[in-house]
């Protein structure tokens, strides 16, 4: 039997570290709060062990970047870095719901080359690799043909009224799970105008980009991961034909969110 490739590896034990978070779902845990509004729990940190001794072993020269551990300037310095969240969208986790992911990704020289993102209770898993792809459940992904903004989909719980031409699809709390959708072509386009952290967003962007999408910032400058300070100013995951048109519409309010850091 041929040797399992780095991405099958990676997928295993995201799948693993998905099944430990899944054993406690709508069970009795410890929850708290690391800043208001920013919940987390004892499963996080369970995950998060579990991918951080399997994540190493694998590949024991690359960095480590996690929502749930300390960070360590030693990163910086390596070329390959594991940038992973054990449980996105905690909120939904702790409440019951379905919208929430394991998510990890490889980043080399700054880019993200291997993404996967487990989503057990929803039964979807989705994988990327650099130049190959991107697949939910094993079925090659496409984003939207969409090339007029206007009737666009996004994953949103409500629109502002210089929106109101848009259409709202399901909006889980997963910020990669929103990404993935438009990937899948489930949604035309995401975005967000407020910081983030590049642990939110390294698989799923690596999976929306070989799925076809255009991915920026909000305001339409390239992103690049491994940074001292592991955050981006908004992110805006779209249809190629809708993009620009997307970044043209956000731009004075990116803007003026940005001001306001």
């Amino acid at each position: 039997m041929a040797e399992a490739t780095l991405l099958e590896q990676v997928t295993a034990i995201t799948a693993e570290a998905a099944a430990l978070a899944l054993a406690s779902w709508r069970g009795e845990f410890e929850t708290w709060e690391k800043a208001p509004g920013n919940p987390v729990c004892e499963i996080d940190l369970s995950v998060d062990r579990l991918l951080h001794r399997r994540l190493t072993a694998l590949l024991p020269e690359a960095g480590w970047l996690s929502e749930e551990s300390a960070d360590d300037a030693v990163r910086l310095a390596r070329r390959q870095v594991w940038i992973v969240d054990p449980i996105d969208g905690t909120r939904d986790y702790i409440r019951g719901r379905d919208g929430w992911a394991v998510s990890v990704a490889l980043i080399e020289d700054g880019q993200p080359v291997l993404g996967v993102l487990d989503a057990p209770v929803r039964r979807q898993r989705w994988t990327a690799a650099a130049g190959q792809g991107a697949r939910r459940n094993g079925e090659r992904l496409a984003v939207s043909p969409r090339v007029d903004f206007a009737g666009s989909r996004t994953p949103v719980d409500a629109l502002p009224k210089a929106d109101r031409d848009l259409l709202m699809v399901p909006k889980p709390n997963s910020i990669a799970l929103r990404m993935a959708m438009v990937a899948s072509g489930e949604a035309d386009f995401l975005a967000t105008l407020r910081w983030g952290n590049e642990w939110d967003v390294a698989a799923s962007i690596l999976i929306a980009r070989e799925a076809g999408a255009t991915v920026t910032d909000a305001i339409g400058r390239k992103l690049r991961f491994n940074q001292a300070r592991p955050q981006f100013f908004g992110v805006m995951v779209a249809a190629p034909g809708i993009h620009a048109a997307a970044v043209e519409r956000l731009r004075e309010r990116a803007i003026v969110a940005l001001g306001k850091r």
